[in-house]
């Protein structure tokens, strides 16, 4: 933990309005996901306000210090709304809305990231805290409203590395403020996502699935005897000769 705040005044103004602007850009890509649901307008304001307040909100929770600010700062609310509501007004093309989309994401994940690492080290918490609740704030948003509408949390799995990036971002900027350089971070943090997260939607870049490995294989049978672990009932049973091809 550090004692005082290594983040200048001036550094904490920047962070609200990226903040913001993370908000304003989460909740289009929210309302987007309500026009595809067939919401009503009381569904596109609320599925935007989960999307654009939800991830700030959690951070703010686990900080314990003080009321969300969502809560406190008028500002907040009519941001997600208004995000919300052009998404109502105006339909954009699906080839459109998809540049605009990957576009918007990579810009949330640099906004959201840098904002929540600085907001944890201004209450005096250290880099590791500051790591986890910079990625927090950019997912808790999505995942919220992607359980609201009955889909599996983008973030879990082939989303273009986006927790990754958030993680790299959060990094990145963690390093920058100890280094005395928190404007950099603010910068560095935010091209960063744009570059990594475009990249990874342009390539296919995900992280592997789950690994096929075998409880009973010979691989995990010589592993457990060289740690001196009992068979398994699988192994213990005799199995029948490979067939050749």
């Amino acid at each position: 933990m550090i004692s005082s705040s290594p983040i200048p005044a001036g550094i904490t103004v920047t962070t609200r309005y990226l903040d913001l602007a993370g908000v304003f850009s989460c909740a289009l890509l929210g309302g987007a996901m309500a026009r595809t649901a067939g919401l009503d307008l009381f569904g596109f304001l609320a599925v935007g306000v989960i999307s654009g307040l939800g991830g700030g909100m959690i951070r703010d929770v686990l900080l314990q210090h003080g009321t969300p600010v969502a809560l406190t700062d008028y500002a907040y609310l009519p941001t997600a709304l208004a995000g919300a509501a052009v998404v109502f007004v105006i339909k954009f093309s699906e080839s459109a809305w998809t540049r605009i989309f990957t576009a918007l994401d990579a810009a949330v994940i640099g906004c959201w990231a840098v904002a929540g690492v600085n907001k944890t080290l201004a209450v005096g918490l250290g880099w590791l805290p500051a790591v986890l609740l910079g990625t927090v704030t950019v997912v808790g948003g999505g995942a919220l409203r992607d359980i609201v509408l009955g889909r599996r949390p983008a973030v879990l799995g082939g989303n273009g590395l986006y927790a990754t990036v958030a993680i790299a971002v959060a990094g990145t900027t963690v390093i920058c403020v100890y280094r005395g350089a928190p404007a950099l971070g603010t910068a560095l943090g935010i091209v960063l996502a744009l570059v990594f997260r475009l990249a990874a939607v342009r390539w296919g870049w995900n992280l592997p699935g789950g690994l096929e490995w075998r409880s009973g294989s010979a691989t995990a049978a010589r592993l457990r005897r060289g740690i001196g672990i009992a068979k398994t009932d699988d192994e213990e049973r005799p199995h029948p000769p490979e067939e050749k091809p």
